[in-house]
């Protein structure tokens, strides 16, 4: 039996339409538009040594000093310029948003903005692994005035960035592109090697790049997420979501138990007292250690099924992972009349702990009680994600020690966002935005 369930496609690109094969005249990313394009390059240092990558050595064409946060200050300050002319849906600035009382901190944002009052899309919900269907909505389709730069490895090793640089077509370039229905400040799109037109599934060589954008915005407030189909991703071309939340993510704060370390160094843990069961991945002899065990626990889930949601956090030192079944639940009749009335789709963010609400009612009668009984839905059993935490030690050829570590938290540690205190030294020090020249 085919399970599919019915939900109202989230719009990313202002020419996102049903059925069109519109390009020409529209200035997209395909063949009828590319020729002589440029866009801003951002191009990075690859990690070359055991630590994490250095940022000391950054220039900008003909090699005037940047300061190590440029990225941050750079894709800030061109999301406000999309914002400025008026790309977005809405503006999301003015949402609503709180932090509900109770022990997690969950956070509640009222987005109406979101909710389309159009016909809801069928998507299937049992195959996480679908081939690429040119004739539906892509990102070669979104328009390069959405597109805010380049995102590349460099080949001499060093950092720059170059503000007008062609689209090298033959070499399908990895892009950062504005979500024209942002969820928080600076809602953007990774999309890697874009005219390849990958499905939505994870690789060594596109998680590494997510993974090297966390570490080169340096900023902790700003995460990167990934949704795989099954798992409320609505697009089948790869790609991640990143935004700045400054504050906490409740999952961020939660305690951990150890349950083994790879040869690499990779700590892996199981979250502790969360609605949604999974794990935590930190650590790592180099960053490519901590990258290749979390794309292959993916491309484990990948191919054995499993829809699942990844948050990269603290920068890129952290990486959670939720197998998880909300949808399959969904359209097998299994979640109640009251969750499916909210219109809340658990991906990413909501796991997380920041519940997009598209209803005032649900925003006002938010509370601790009401969000976790959603996640609740989203979580595999304890002997399913058993089940699951074995098939992925077997894929990552990992054997699981006798070992019992008191759980440990992000205080602990001293990694992550902990007060508003510190929310409000941070954004002291945040730079005004790094114009080229």
């Amino acid at each position: 039996m085919m399970l599919r369930i019915k939900r109202v496609p989230t719009v990313v690109s202002n020419y996102q339409k049903e059925d069109s094969d519109e390009g020409c005249g529209r200035n997209c990313l395909r063949s009828c538009c590319l020729p002589g394009a440029k866009l801003p390059l951002y191009a990075f240092k690859k990690e070359s040594s055991n630590v994490v990558v250095e940022k000391e050595s950054i220039s900008i064409d003909e090699k005037k000093e940047l300061q190590p946060d440029f990225l941050d200050s750079l894709l800030i300050g061109e999301w406000e310029d999309r914002m400025q002319r008026g790309l977005f849906r809405y503006d999301v600035t003015a949402c609503e948003t709180k932090v509900i009382p109770g022990k997690y901190g969950f956070v509640a944002q009222l987005n109406e903005g979101r909710h389309l009052k159009k016909r809801p899309t069928e998507f299937r919900v049992d195959k996480v692994l679908q081939p690429f269907d040119e004739s539906k909505f892509n990102f070669t389709k979104v328009g390069q005035e959405e597109v805010l730069f380049q995102f590349e490895a460099s080949e001499d090793n060093e950092v720059h960035f170059s503000p007008n640089a062609p689209i090298d077509a033959d070499n399908s370039p990895s892009v950062v592109a504005i979500n024209v229905s942002p969820i928080e400040y600076g809602h953007v799109l990774l999309i890697p090697r874009i005219l390849e037109c990958l499905p939505q599934r994870i690789d060594r060589q596109s998680f590494m790049l997510a993974l090297y954008m966390a570490v080169e915005v340096g900023n902790p407030f700003f995460r990167l997420g990934y949704n795989s189909l099954g798992a409320f991703a609505t697009i089948n071309h790869l790609h991640f979501q990143a935004y700045y939340l400054e504050t906490p993510f409740p999952i961020e704060k939660v305690s951990s138990k150890k349950i083994t370390t790879t040869n690499g160094g990779v700590e892996i843990s199981n979250i502790l007292n969360y609605p949604v069961r999974g794990f935590v991945f930190e650590g790592g002899k180099t960053m490519e250690e901590l990258s290749n065990v979390v794309s292959d626990a993916c491309i484990c889930l990948q191919e054995n099924n499993i829809p699942h949601n990844v948050l990269i956090a603290d920068c890129g030192k952290r990486i959670f992972l939720f197998p998880q079944c909300y949808a399959e639940k969904q359209a097998l009749g299994e979640v109640s009349s009251e969750l499916l009335d909210t219109q809340v789709n658990p991906a990413v963010w909501e796991i997380s702990g920041h519940m997009v609400l598209k209803r005032k009612v649900d925003y006002e009668e938010a509370s601790e009680e009401n969000a976790w009984r959603l996640l609740a839905e989203v979580s595999l059993s304890e002997e399913r994600l058993e089940e699951v935490k074995e098939l992925i030690f077997e894929a990552i050829c990992l054997e699981v020690k006798d070992e019992v570590v008191a759980p440990i938290t992000p205080d602990e540690s001293g990694s992550g966002p902990k007060s508003r205190e510190d929310i409000d030294a941070l954004k002291a020090l945040q730079p005004a935005m790094v114009q080229p020249v």
